[in-house]
């Protein structure tokens, strides 16, 4: 016969693995918000380019140089990782490519920097952030300068704090759930009472 413990652990273990499908049927904020509540399925199979542009050997001193903590100057990290990241904000837009996640990788591992930092610092435009306009060349107007990218894609930098934030939520749940599962196997057992006669 199963004691109470056991039947309280396999409860908890159940509620947790439901709750775990439930989770991962739905969609998630960042679907939501940004309003492509597209099939995860679909997702998977829409693979990225790699990037043309090599971060791995890039300079971050750039950024590394101004933008320290604990303290996170706004002004000073974003203009420095405008400084960095505004040469190339045609290969940063182009959402076919990894670019952006793989800029936004190595500067985190150069600067040590939490994730989601420059997303929650540095906003300027419903666009993004402005870049310098390249010297004008004569073949281009006004309207096509614009629209050949001079604004970092704000969807980019939001689409990472949303996943540090579902990161910290899924954490958090872990943590919780973890702590139940403690607390129902430490509880003292009630004694097993087989009285025979």
């Amino acid at each position: 016969m199963m004691g109470l413990s056991q039947i309280k652990c396999r409860l908890v273990l159940v509620v947790c693995l439901s709750l775990c499908t439930a989770l991962s049927a739905s969609a998630f904020v960042s679907d939501v918000v940004s309003g492509q509540r597209v099939l995860s399925e679909r997702r998977l199979l829409q693979v990225k380019k790699p990037c043309p542009v090599n971060f791995e050997f890039q300079n971050y001193t750039i950024i590394t140089s101004q933008c320290k903590g604990p303290n996170y100057s706004p002004k000073l990290c974003c203009s420095a990782f405008k400084e960095f990241a505004c040469p190339f904000v045609d290969e940063l837009n182009d959402l076919r490519n990894n670019c952006a996640l793989t800029m936004f990788s190595y500067i985190n591992i150069n600067g040590k920097y939490p994730q989601g930092l420059f997303a929650s610092l540095c906003r300027e435009h419903k666009e993004g952030l402005e870049c310098p306009a390249a010297p004008p060349s004569a073949s281009l107007s006004e309207k096509d300068n614009k629209s050949s990218g001079n604004r970092i894609i704000c969807q980019v930098l939001s689409m990472l704090m949303l996943s540090a934030a579902n990161l910290c939520c899924l954490c958090s749940c872990l943590y919780e759930t973890l702590s139940m599962l403690i607390m129902f196997v430490l509880l003292p057992q009630e004694p097993n009472l087989n009285l025979h006669e």
